[in-house]
């Protein structure tokens, strides 16, 4: 197995009384994708603020390449590469001179820095627009420029905080290509999303945070299959049988995932789901593969009988 580019150990910060990472462990190689996921206030944000030195942990070490960040903040920095959510592209520069000043900030210098942003410009399909204002992109184009600018420099670990958030599916889908291509690329590119087919997608592992604590961590199949099994079923609101099927699996220990719109989902084993067929034959229902969404819910009322 690849050594973690990224490794952070015991991570732990709080704010007054409030403990928003606690005790975390997290690592992300290079060439792949860490999907770190959890609900709003789950900390998510801290922890990506601590990891690339906007915030300092109150305990815990983080490494980069084998070596402590705290003792080498400088080479460090030089490897990190971060797009927030935020728009802080610069509009009185054009769409090249966004790249070209960013990368000048970085010591050493970005070598051959104008053919590197050449480069990013034709890899991000934006050389059409190199001499025009950032105001003339859409809003899949400027998430384009702010992420080729977080990578400008050549590092090796990628931040990418929502980066699809509030595109339309199209633009979304050609952010998806672009991550994926720099994971080819051999970078380790940790990932914050909202959306759970992105987060299933793109992540090669998955690392699920809760009130700032690891709740589960794996490859996104068996991270699903550690908490929810083998199917879910979803019984439309108009079926006679709901009640008594949900009565029936809670009675075997199935928990209730959700009730969307009077639908009741529920995960089950290929066990239940047999001697399910068998005790209502006569019902209705639609059997599927559980998903991230499923996941989520379940951890979150999980979470909410246990407080």
């Amino acid at each position: 197995m690849t050594t973690a580019i990224l490794q952070a150990c015991d991570l732990t910060k709080s704010y007054g009384d409030r403990v928003v990472v606690d005790h975390l462990d997290l690592s992300c190689r290079r060439g792949t994708v860490l999907g770190l996921l959890g609900p709003n206030g789950a900390g998510k944000t801290t922890t990506l603020r601590m990891l690339y030195g906007f915030a300092p942990p109150d305990e815990g070490t983080i490494y980069y390449d084998g070596r402590r960040f705290s003792e080498n903040r400088a080479e460090a920095k030089r490897m990190i590469g971060v797009s927030t959510q935020d728009d802080s592209l610069d509009y009185d520069f054009t769409v090249a001179q966004n790249l070209l000043i960013y990368a000048s900030y970085f010591r050493p210098r970005v070598e051959n820095l104008e053919g590197r942003v050449a480069e990013l410009l034709e890899r991000f399909d934006l050389a059409s627009y190199a001499d025009a204002s950032p105001h003339v992109l859409s809003g899949g184009y400027i998430r384009r420029l702010l992420i080729a600018r977080s990578i400008v420099h050549r590092p090796s670990v990628l931040f990418l905080d929502e980066p699809t958030t509030g595109l339309d599916p199209s633009a979304r889908l050609d952010v998806w290509e672009l991550i994926d291509g720099m994971r080819a690329d051999g970078l380790g590119i940790v990932l914050t999303t909202h959306y759970m087919d992105e987060a299933e997608r793109l992540s090669d592992e998955l690392l699920v945070i809760h009130e700032g604590r690891s709740v589960v961590h794996g490859e996104p199949h068996r991270v699903i299959d550690s908490v929810l099994g083998d199917h879910v079923i979803i019984v439309p609101r108009a079926e006679p049988a709901r009640e008594a099927i949900a009565a029936w699996l809670r009675d075997r220990g199935a928990e209730e995932v959700a009730t969307v719109l009077g639908e009741l989902r529920v995960p089950v084993s290929k066990e239940d789901l047999a001697a399910l067929t068998t005790r209502f034959g006569e019902a209705t229902w639609q059997v599927r593969p559980p998903n991230l969404d499923d996941l989520f819910i379940a951890l979150a009322r999980r979470n909410a009988r246990s407080a």
